[in-house]
């Protein structure tokens, strides 16, 4: 009889239904379903609204679109401030913090070298800006700029309210790395706000569940509104540079990672992608890296990384690890653009674009779009900012593999670093799986518990 009460507890946490069990339950569908029916109907009324020139279709699809974003930017701000912060205290938990922050960061530079170089040959190869029936008047001025001295001055905010108002997103990690810092140095006294901060994250990741649920609808709009607002012919007119593009970041993503996930890590690539997936699919919808962390946090997590180097890891690299926006989409850009404006670039161009690639990748911290890294790296060259307003029209397209590039990338790195220094749970790495974004949300402290013990297993093992 004493065994009675323990084998039913789980039941009793369920709804009471019919005496001899649980009543029908309509089956889930799986989120990269929902996924792909938002994609495909954004296209259907996308073709619809532009067809048959519905303005009201138009107008719907782009409010659901900007609205879904919208909600997105409301949490960048106090999250990437919070994640920041926690993070940096998070390593003193870790053995070899400064050697696991070193690494983290030279296979940043490393990778994004490899990106950058890919595009520069395969832009080399394609001649992107050729025949596509561009001139220099179709560009426009871009309002947003980027130059060295911007990027550089940039850093320090003037005060501490207009970063998070205007959601200058490199502003913001400054102070929180220096507010991280200054905790870490008081090491007690700064407990209570650590705690604080602590909360305050974790209320943050779960009020961004709900918004990153709606993603099958925000794609609906994201992706009708483009198709009904550019059409196919606009498209047409950028098909090589939008297939350099799609092919670059599918060469470094499905290609560059898994040379390095076998080679460097000696891990199966094909279990990197089925544990990544969850945040791989996201980004593509939502076009956010840092929008998409607290799911790449998780399943970098999931595929053994340990919790405390992977909550550093993590925000850091959606912040500054960009191999789509900053490596491979501003070299073909700058070469595209180039082309347009009939400016013969040299060898010490293309090293220059790689130097920019590595250095100012910071420079893309935010939620969507590389408007800025591009601005910094025309500016640097000397080509024209009026080739931004060039790409301005297809750049939501281009924007989403750009994204997953991004977040592959951010989960690749902290997994190749933790295989490196022996603290990769190899038996959570291999057992990982692409589970329904669900699992995420409201069952995330179940996943804890129950991953709890091989978790914490790892550090002490370090």
């Amino acid at each position: 009889m004493s065994a009675n009460p323990a084998s039913t507890a789980p039941e009793a946490e369920q709804p009471t239904g019919s005496g001899s069990g649980s009543r029908p339950r309509i089956p889930k569908v799986p989120f990269w379903a929902q996924i792909v029916a938002g994609l495909v109907l954004g296209v259907l009324l996308g073709w619809l609204a532009r067809s048959q020139d519905l303005a009201w279709l138009v107008t719907t699809l782009d409010e659901i679109g900007s609205l879904f974003v919208q909600l997105l930017k409301l949490a960048v701000a106090p999250l990437v401030f919070f994640a920041i912060l926690v993070s940096i205290t998070n390593l003193r938990q870790v053995n070899n913090a400064a050697r696991l922050a070193t690494r983290t960061l030279l296979w940043f530079m490393i990778t994004s070298l490899i990106a950058v170089a890919i595009g520069l040959a395969i832009g080399l190869i394609t001649n992107p800006g050729s025949g596509t029936g561009l001139t220099p008047k179709d560009g426009e001025l871009s309002e947003t700029k980027g130059s060295w001295i911007d990027f550089l001055t940039g850093i320090v905010p003037g005060d501490v309210i207009t970063p998070f108002t205007e959601l200058n997103v490199l502003q913001i990690v400054f102070m929180a790395a220096v507010a991280g810092i200054a905790a870490l140095k008081l090491g007690e006294k700064a407990k209570p706000i650590l705690t604080l901060s602590q909360s305050i994250l974790e209320l943050l990741q779960k009020a961004l569940w709900w918004v990153i649920r709606l993603a099958p609808i925000g794609t609906v709009g994201l992706i009708g509104y483009a198709i009904a607002d550019y059409g196919w012919d606009l498209i047409g007119k950028y098909a090589t540079f939008t297939a350099d593009v799609y092919i670059g970041c599918a060469l470094v993503m499905f290609g560059v990672y898994p040379l390095l996930l076998a080679t460097v890590a000696k891990v199966s690539p094909l279990q990197f992608f089925k544990g990544a997936w969850p945040a791989i699919q996201l980004a593509f919808v939502s076009r956010s890296s840092v929008g998409t962390m607290p799911v790449t946090q998780r399943v970098t997590e999931r595929l053994g990384v340990p919790k405390e180097y992977a909550s550093f890891a993590v925000p850091f690299g959606a912040t500054t690890k960009m191999d789509g926006c900053a490596a491979i989409y501003p070299a073909l850009a700058a070469i595209f653009i180039a082309q347009i404006f009939d400016v013969q670039l040299g060898i010490g161009d293309y090293l220059l674009i790689a130097f920019v690639s590595v250095i100012g990748s910071a420079a893309t911290a935010g939620l969507t779009g590389a408007t800025v890294m591009l601005t910094l790296t025309l500016s640097t060259l000397g080509l024209p900012l009026e080739g931004v307003g060039l790409l301005m029209a297809i750049d939501p397209i281009l924007d989403m593999m750009r994204t997953a590039t991004n977040v592959a990338g951010q989960a690749l790195v902290p997994v190749i670093v933790a295989a490196r220094e022996k603290i990769l749970d190899h038996d959570a790495y291999n057992s990982a799986s692409p589970s329904p974004i669900d699992s995420f949300g409201d069952d995330a402290d179940r996943d804890e518990i129950r991953d709890a013990e091989p978790k914490t297993a790892v550090p002490a093992t370090a």
